[in-house]
């Protein structure tokens, strides 16, 4: 199927979405934990990670306990490839299949990064969040016990 936008005007649309803040999951979580009592946690705070050659780099995960070093990722079904339910565009297959690999790549690097530094790191996929809260509050409360 054909694009209905010029390269110019997709690309100026593309460039408006955002990599974080995806409200209706990370809010979705901030209730469970706001209705449960959990407290400790910031939003979208940035993480400075010193690698061994001197460089380091920032990450930004959804939910940080900061004094118990635990971050916190919702991730998306679509922009991290769900296996059971990512969805790829029809269109341009090659670039959305090599998108798709880079995230997860990335999203590996990171969770090694913030694990060689002393975080714990826990993913709850979009789907998860919806279908079970009651389980992904359940992993939170493990690690939060077992860090106390």
């Amino acid at each position: 199927m054909k694009d209905r936008l010029t390269k110019r005007e997709r690309s100026e649309l593309m460039a408006k979405v955002r990599g974080y803040g995806n409200k209706s999951t990370e809010l979705a979580l901030a209730r469970l934990l706001r209705v449960n009592k959990i407290s400790g946690w910031r939003k979208q705070i940035e993480v400075r990670i010193k690698k061994t050659e001197g460089r380091s780099f920032k990450v930004r995960p959804d939910f940080i306990f900061p004094k118990l070093r635990l971050a916190i990722f919702v991730d998306g079904c679509f922009w991290h490839g769900c296996p059971k339910h990512g969805t790829q565009p029809k269109g341009n297959r090659a670039f959305w299949k090599n998108k798709f690999a880079r995230n997860q790549a990335r999203d590996r690097r990171v969770n090694r990064a913030l694990r060689s530094t002393g975080w714990k790191v826990i993913r709850i996929w979009e789907c998860a969040l919806r279908r079970s809260p009651a389980h992904c509050l359940a992993r939170v409360q493990r690690v939060l016990a077992a860090a106390n």
